[in-house]
């Protein structure tokens, strides 16, 4: 992104009863230090709990989805672009809508970035070549 400093909106899932609260502030915390490190403007955040990411049918995406169609912010950065949906086809149809509002979707850091990126780097644009399959290791698996 060039121009002014983007704002961005935070997003983090968990999808398991076997996962705690503490899973979505440790998700948020690294994508906060990304950010600011970055020198990023974070406008908000939103979250789903215990909630699969088979489906977009979760209150806290479907709410960063009509605040991305209102303009509210340039980028959603997520840990990993499977947080968002574990459906490529879903992630697509994120990346689509966001771009109709000139918005970014991120995913950072990548624990295992098949496109050939290094772990760790920001992951923009490429939502079949970022690995959100169900080949990735489960989130309580990373780091």
């Amino acid at each position: 992104m060039t121009g002014p400093m983007p704002r961005v909106a935070l997003y983090a899932r968990y999808s398991s009863d076997n996962q705690r609260d503490a899973s979505i502030e440790d998700q948020l915390r690294r994508c906060r230090e990304y950010a600011d490190r970055q020198g990023w403007t974070i406008v908000d955040s939103y979250s789903d709990l215990a909630m699969s990411g088979a489906s977009l049918i979760r209150p806290g995406i479907q709410e960063l989805l009509s605040d991305v169609s209102a303009g509210r912010f340039d980028m959603v950065l997520s840990e990993a672009l499977d947080r968002i949906s574990r459906d490529q086809e879903e992630v697509a149809a994120v990346f689509k809508r966001a771009r109709a509002e000139a918005a970014e979707v991120a995913g950072y850091p990548q624990a295992e970035d098949r496109a050939g990126a290094l772990p760790g780097h920001l992951t923009v644009g490429r939502p079949y070549a970022s690995g959100c399959s169900s080949e990735r290791p489960l989130r309580s698996q990373r780091w």
